[in-house]
């Protein structure tokens, strides 16, 4: 995981977003790593985001998952879901996500709108607490990864979790092809 100094989650709630921290606290005894397991490290704010990050840290674009949240629309419906894919991948918002949300349009939710929905700061969002009516569209590459890099609900820090557990979430659906290799 490069150079980040990792520790439990749990025990930083400084470096996490309310609704993760709330996540954390409540995570499924079933789910297919403990909560003891998903850790946080501190970053400079001013590198949250992917590529910066990752040439700071010393941390693999491919090890390294961005959560988007996207807004699908059928007439005066609007049905958001959140997307984890890998930084080396696209995730494909006008074919395979706008069918899954049976979606007349699709397209990223606008930064404010997704700040406010998800009670996180743009560019930390994570799949780890967001609302829970919403589906979390898991590519099959995120989960098939041991470990990945994914934001922690503020653009301070980041999580490093097993990528199963990220497609073991309440409301995941592991996708197949829900990117396209960037």
């Amino acid at each position: 995981m490069g150079t980040l100094k990792l520790e439990p989650a749990l025990s930083r709630p400084d470096l996490l977003a309310p609704p993760v921290v709330k996540a954390l606290e409540i995570w499924p005894a079933e789910a297919p790593v403990d909560a003891e397991q998903v850790l946080v490290a501190p970053i400079d704010a001013g590198v949250a985001d992917t590529a910066a990050f990752c040439e700071a840290y010393d941390v693999g674009l491919e090890v390294s998952a961005n959560c988007v949240i996207v807004a699908g629309r059928r007439g005066e419906v609007v049905r958001y879901a959140a997307c984890v894919i890998l930084a080396t991948t696209r995730a494909d918002v006008n074919g395979v996500v706008r069918k899954l949300l049976d979606a007349r349009k699709c397209s990223f939710a606008p930064m404010d709108e997704a700040v406010r929905l998800t009670g996180m700061e743009y560019g930390g969002i994570t799949p780890i607490g967001l609302p829970a009516d919403w589906p979390v569209l898991v590519d099959a590459r995120v989960a098939a990864t041991p470990h990945v890099i994914v934001g922690s609900g503020v653009r301070h820090s980041k999580i490093a979790i097993a990528g199963p557990a990220l497609g073991a979430l309440p409301n995941a659906q592991v996708i197949p092809d829900l990117a396209r290799i960037a």
